[in-house]
């Protein structure tokens, strides 16, 4: 199947607190998106921390130059035809809304709460990482010695503790369907 541009992208910016299923969340919808046959990329946290932004720390003004570089990138992509899915912690929401701003420029932003109990996340815990923030080892952790500060209006809220990964796919594509972001065929 051949995939296209579209005239215009869009950026569906994934935000959680760690654990919460965002990444699982975010390649499920890109391999259900190209199905469909669009063009879609995803910058996922970890992915740029590694290749991108190595340097990036996680103090509140590293984080916020980390997520608005993301921003760029990603308005770049999806003013050239891509869907975009960005998934990021992005813990706060004045940084949030900067990202909006940069992005709904130029295209639309779907801001999309991965919505996850601390405790079911804690729980999961796919890296380690809550045992590690738990005990000190890590500085700076969200939800841990870091603040989450959930979206107050988010376009979507995605339940990873109610619903399963295909659920929530399911409704965050007949979302952007609604909102003419993408066509089904």
């Amino acid at each position: 199947m051949t995939t296209k541009c579209l005239d215009k992208g869009a950026v569906i910016w994934l935000t959680g607190i760690p654990g919460s299923g965002k990444s699982t969340i975010a390649f499920k919808l890109k391999d259900t998106l190209e199905e469909m046959g669009i063009r879609v990329e995803v910058l996922d946290g970890d992915w740029v921390r590694k290749t991108i932004n190595p340097d990036a720390g996680f103090s509140y003004d590293e984080r916020r130059r980390h997520l608005l570089r993301v921003a760029w990138i990603a308005r770049l992509l999806a003013r050239n035809g891509v869907i975009v899915i960005a998934s990021f912690v992005s813990p706060y929401r004045r940084v949030r809304d900067e990202i909006r701003r940069i992005i709904e420029e130029e295209v639309p932003f779907v801001e999309v709460y991965v919505k996850c109990s601390l405790e079911e996340a804690i729980r999961r815990d796919p890296k380690g990482l809550y045992k590690k923030a738990i005990k000190g080892e890590i500085k700076h952790f969200t939800g841990i010695s870091d603040p989450y500060e959930e979206p107050l209006n988010p376009e979507l809220v995605l339940n990873t503790e109610t619903n399963t990964v295909e659920q929530n796919v399911s409704k965050l594509v007949n979302f952007i369907v609604e909102k003419k972001i993408i066509k089904k065929n």
